[in-house]
């Protein structure tokens, strides 16, 4: 499990990616104050492994995720979805994810064809401001931190 600060956004800090043990894991430089909302997601030594980067040209909010240089996904909002916002994590072929639940209080999952491959929840948690972010076994972790970190952003900029 993962745990993330919430609403880092409101001042663009730069934060750290935990362990359930409060160990650090990965490094996030926090640049949503820029035009492009990006984040740049580095290991403990300050490589960069992954990016969040805002599409200025979309007609609904749309998120390009990067892994290594290359594009991984893209996460965009749904149109026309009744009292909950979802999104749709677009990735290279058939294995889209949704996200859905209640995103602004950071409870919901993340789906592939229905079956859960990561939740993401503050209920587990008595620390403030803090949620975790669970992910099954033999996901792509950094595809599914990104994409969390995408709705974030992407939620914050709505609110």
């Amino acid at each position: 499990m993962y745990l993330i600060r919430e609403r880092f956004f409101d001042i663009g800090n730069d934060f750290d990616i935990t362990d359930e043990d409060g160990r650090k894991v990965l490094h996030v430089d926090g640049k949503v104050l820029t035009l492009r909302n990006r984040l740049i997601i580095r290991d403990l030594e300050g490589q960069e492994l992954a990016q969040v980067h805002r599409h200025l040209v979309a007609l609904r909010p749309t998120y390009e995720i990067t892994i290594g240089g290359e594009k991984a996904a893209e996460l965009r909002k749904k149109v026309f979805t009744a009292f909950r916002e979802k999104f749709t994590i677009d990735v290279p072929g058939p294995n889209d994810l949704e996200v859905r639940g209640n995103l602004l209080d950071h409870e919901f999952t993340i789906e592939r064809d229905g079956v859960e491959v990561a939740s993401v929840s503050k209920k587990w948690f008595s620390i403030r401001d803090t949620y975790g972010v669970r992910i099954a076994e033999g996901q792509d972790h950094l595809l599914i931190l990104a994409s969390v970190l995408a709705v974030d952003v992407a939620m914050s900029r709505d609110a």
